[in-house]
This record gives structure tokens, C-alpha cells and sequence, in this order.
């Protein structure tokens, strides 16, 4: 068996930390950021039954920091009763925001069609929201299940942008941008949106200038959230696991110092 060096002994060190703090359910309690409690009264002061269109804007490598978002924001959502019209414009997007939508749909005993619905992929983003502005019924003759949009009864009530409370794009990307630009300024659509932590300030002028009207990002926006909501998910416990790590490493900063001048100490001794 090889010998273990220092620095194996370090990430063991931190597998146990993590581990012991993540067994023993270590409170957080983080602070809310302006951002995060503006995109929770919108979604708590809106009307029951209210609309909502929810697009899936992220690959799959995302969902580590994207996932715990997307459930903080439909179960808010789906627990304030409102109505979910699901999509994606990124293909790798597309099964994981249905698989999410009725998993979440699932907690709060929401049914598919009367509650939400979810209307699958639509190639050629900037083309799909300028029709979706036009007509839904048209841009997506089918939903993701190969029902007619027709046939569902939430479907029914949506014919254009006009008949939703806003889009909520969850991103890695820049995609978001192009429901700023194409469905906010041409057709009036609010826009909100749950981002990656390195996407915060890409997006940050179009809140600041009010084209964007709520943001939450990365995973203290996903915790941060969930406080609000008062249902634990993968932001808090993502954040108890970073903070874990952090003071672990700063720990071995502060105990790599005091060797280094004890040693340094020890030599200028033995002149």
C-alpha cells in the first residue's frame, strides 16, 4: 500500500468535516439579499391561479447550482397556487425541467394539465419567443407529451404573453437576455430570472435598469430562498458544505502559518 502524504491526509480531513457537519444538520441562517426577497414578494403577492411561464435556459452540467433554484421557485410557486407553463430553449434542458416540474407537481398533489403543463423544446430561441409573443397555441401545436395544446385545460386560458404574469428563465447562459430583449421590450413581458453565481453580473444592469424585473443567483440565492419558503433543499445544504470547506481551509492557513514561524523560530535558535 502506497503511503498517504500530507496532502492526501488534507482531503480526507475535509471528507470528514463535510460529512460530520452535513450528519449533525448544522443550522445556517444566512442573511437575504435584496435581490432574492424581491423575486419572493413577487411570486407571494401575485393572485392565486396566477400564470407563469417557466423555461429551462441550462445544460445539464448546471444542475449541481441550477436545481436547487428551479425547486425553491416551484415550490413556491406551486405552493402560492399558481399556474406553471413549462418549456426550454436548450435541448439538454428539455427532460430535465419536465422530470423536475412533475416531481415538485408531485409534493404539492398538482395536477398535469389543470396546474401546469409543460410544452417541451423550441428550437431557435430568438424565433420562439418572437412567435410565443404571436401565439403559443401555434408555436407549440403539441405539448412535450404529445398532447394537443388544445386539449389542456390550463393551455386553454393562454394564448399569448398577454395571459401570463411573466417568464422565469432558469440559466447558465445568456439566454435570459434574449427574453429581455424579444419578449420584454417588444411585448411588454416581465421578465425574471434564476441564475449561475458566475452570471449575477452579467444580468445585474438589466435589474438595476428595471429590464429585468427579479433575480436570485447561484447557491446563496437558492438558500437564501429556501429560508424564505421554510423548506430545506440542495441550496442549504450546498451552503453548509461550502462554508464547511472554507473554514476547514482557513483553519489549515492559520495552522500552516504558526509551523512555518515555529520552525523558523526553532532554526534562528540553533545559530
Amino acid at each position: 500500500m502506497k503511503r498517504l502524504h500530507s496532502r492526501h491526509w488534507v482531503f480526507l480531513g475535509l471528507l470528514v468535516v463535510i460529512t460530520a457537519a452535513m450528519l449533525l444538520r448544522v443550522p445556517m441562517q444566512l442573511r437575504t439579499s435584496p435581490e432574492t426577497q424581491r423575486m419572493f414578494d413577487y411570486l407571494d403577492q401575485l393572485p392565486e391561479g396566477s400564470v407563469i411561464l417557466v423555461s429551462f435556459d441550462h445544460e445539464a452540467s448546471s444542475l449541481p447550482e441550477i436545481r436547487p433554484i428551479a425547486e425553491a421557485l416551484l415550490r413556491h410557486a406551486f405552493e402560492r397556487d399558481h399556474k406553471l407553463i413549462g418549456m426550454a430553449l436548450l435541448a439538454e434542458g428539455t427532460v430535465i425541467g419536465y422530470r423536475l416540474m412533475e416531481q415538485v407537481a408531485e409534493e404539492y398533489a398538482r395536477e398535469y394539465g389543470e396546474d401546469y403543463v409543460y410544452l417541451g423544446f423550441k428550437p431557435q430561441f430568438i424565433a420562439a419567443i418572437l412567435s410565443m409573443g404571436e401565439s403559443i397555441p401555434a408555436t407549440f401545436p403539441e405539448d412535450y407529451l404529445g398532447s394537443p395544446y388544445a386539449t389542456l385545460p390550463l393551455a386553454q386560458k393562454v394564448s399569448s404573453y398577454d395571459d401570463v404574469a411573466g417568464v422565469l428563465s432558469i440559466t447558465d447562459g445568456s439566454l435570459t437576455t434574449h427574453w429581455i430583449e424579444y419578449g420584454g421590450a417588444r411585448y411588454n413581458l416581465r421578465v425574471m430570472a434564476g441564475v449561475t453565481a458566475a452570471m449575477v453580473t452579467t444580468y445585474d444592469p438589466y435589474v438595476s435598469s428595471g429590464q429585468m424585473h427579479a433575480m436570485i443567483g447561484g447557491l446563496r440565492g437558492a438558500a437564501e430562498y429556501e429560508q424564505l419558503i421554510d423548506v430545506g433543499g440542495g441550496g442549504l445544504r450546498g451552503m453548509l458544505a461550502q462554508s464547511t470547506a472554507h473554514l476547514y481551509i482557513l483553519l489549515l492557513v492559520i495552522i500552516g502559518n504558526v509551523l512555518y514561524w515555529r520552525e523558523k523560530k526553532n532554526k534562528a535558535g540553533k545559530r
